[in-house]
């Protein structure tokens, strides 16, 4: 994947993190850390367990608020207090949980809580599934994924195809960033291919994304950049095009590079 040579373009930052600090009783699980997200970026977040990995990206998704610091998105400050906060500005979180319900097809997941309804008699409101099922569909060829049981209940779906479904549903609400942790976690190579395909098509859709990943294959194929944590620390942040496997682990190991 070619990477773009304009990222460091002060017009071209949507999201801006500065001294974010979040503490739990002594532990300062993020520890002044500072770094910026570029439009239609992909921006890898590496480290081992306990690095802050997990805590910062709630504290920009609004789960889990900073205790100082701040955040700019869009040119504006905000204060992420909350999930809805950061969902009404165009943030979108993918948990390795994704929260899909799994009795439902696909596009009554991906419009889980935003249903499209419509009138029967003129004032009996029934849900529109005519209409959730062409949108889903338009929304999956957008972004270049082949799902053909749309129709089916989600449980009966593969682990990739389900997560495909559940970056459709943030994708429903035009987001500007997406996060992801672990986003080809327990998939094989052909499904976690898929995904890396559609994290890709984001891209080409000049959404941003942050992932999260233990797999620094993936994350050397994937991202612009990559951030490397260590006890709660930013170590360095490297363009891929530049950086060594090799020098990441030995951030990634020693907390230096």
């Amino acid at each position: 994947m070619e990477k773009s040579t304009q990222l460091n373009q002060e017009s071209n930052v949507l999201m801006r993190v500065s001294r974010l600090t979040k503490s739990y009783g002594g532990l300062k699980a993020v520890d002044d850390v500072s770094f910026e997200i570029y439009t239609g970026e992909i921006f890898a977040l590496v480290g081992d367990n306990g690095a802050g990995k997990s805590t910062l990206i709630k504290a920009l998704s609004g789960a889990t608020p900073q205790d100082s610091g701040s955040i700019e998105f869009d040119g504006k400050p905000v204060k992420l207090t909350k999930p809805r906060d950061a969902d009404e500005i165009g943030i979108g979180c993918l948990h390795q949980g994704l929260g899909l319900v799994d009795a439902l097809n696909v596009p009554e997941n991906v419009f889980l809580g935003k249903e499209i309804q419509k009138k029967v008699l003129g004032f009996i409101p029934q849900l529109d599934h005519v209409q959730m099922r062409e949108k889903t569909i338009e929304l999956l060829q957008q972004f270049g994924v082949d799902l053909p049981k749309v129709n089916d209940a989600v449980v009966n779906l593969s682990g990739g195809q389900r997560q495909t479904v559940a970056i459709s549903r943030l994708l429903l609400k035009n987001v500007k960033l997406v996060i992801m942790d672990e986003p080809m976690a327990a998939l094989g190579v052909d499904e976690g291919s898929k995904v890396l395909k559609l994290i890709e098509n984001m891209k080409s859709n000049n959404i941003s994304v942050i992932v999260i990943s233990h797999n620094l294959e993936h994350v050397f194929k994937l991202a612009d950049r990559i951030a490397v944590m260590k006890n709660g620390k930013l170590v360095n942040i490297v363009d891929t095009s530049s950086a060594s496997r090799e020098s990441v682990v030995k951030m990634i190991t020693f907390g230096k590079d």
